[in-house]
């Protein structure tokens, strides 16, 4: 499952879009409840904007419940998750996410060698607090063998999803379309903690 992932370095395309933060940082080790970059279709094109990352309806009264992923299989039926996957879908762009297997649950960086930055497909939701309103979003993953992994996006994909005229039959194609190419890279397992930041995270075995 994806649980943790990177973004350590974007394009000036991405840097110039409307609402991308001014002076965002680095982050080698970006957690669940964390605030991440998330993209969506804007009035003219897309914008940016930092959320929250954990789901949260408005509806929704205990945080600690918010989920930080969203099974694609189950996205059209489950109630916290139909209206946001028909009206609200988004992308969280990422340099590579983390992946811990084996008995030793040894930690393997996944990235990609064509696609320096990830277009992870993501659904997101506003949540008003008293005058404020909070955005936030869940990671979409789909089944890779036992393992669990961000719905990853190229640019045809990326298009379609953001689309606010998709079909439920174009977004059931992405759904089930055939996983992007990665590479793993095995690490010496610095990052573990979620309070561990810095290049070290991704230090090889």
């Amino acid at each position: 499952m994806c649980g943790r992932f990177a973004l350590f370095r974007w394009s000036p395309s991405l840097a110039a879009l409307p609402g991308f933060p001014v002076g965002l940082e680095p982050r080698w080790n970006i957690a669940p409840a964390q605030q991440v970059l998330l993209l969506r279709a804007g009035v003219a094109g897309y914008e940016a904007a930092l959320v929250r990352w954990g789901l949260t309806p408005a509806w929704l009264r205990d945080l600690s419940r918010s989920p930080a992923q969203a099974r694609a299989e189950t996205l059209a039926e489950q109630p916290l998750f139909r209206e946001a996957f028909a009206q609200r879908r988004g992308l969280l762009p990422a340099n590579g996410f983390y992946e811990w297997r084996g008995p030793r649950r040894r930690p393997f960086w996944m990235s990609s060698a064509e696609r320096p930055l990830l277009s992870m497909a993501a659904l997101w939701e506003a949540y008003p607090a008293g005058e404020r309103v909070y955005l936030s979003a869940a990671v979409v993953t789909v089944a890779a063998g036992p393992q669990r992994r961000p719905l990853l996006l190229d640019a045809a994909g990326e298009a379609v999803w953001l689309d606010p005229a998709a079909t439920p039959e174009d977004l059931q194609a992405l759904l089930q379309a055939p996983p992007l190419p990665l590479r793993e890279r095995l690490l010496a397992g610095l990052g573990n903690s979620p309070q561990e930041e810095g290049p070290q995270c991704l230090t090889p075995a």
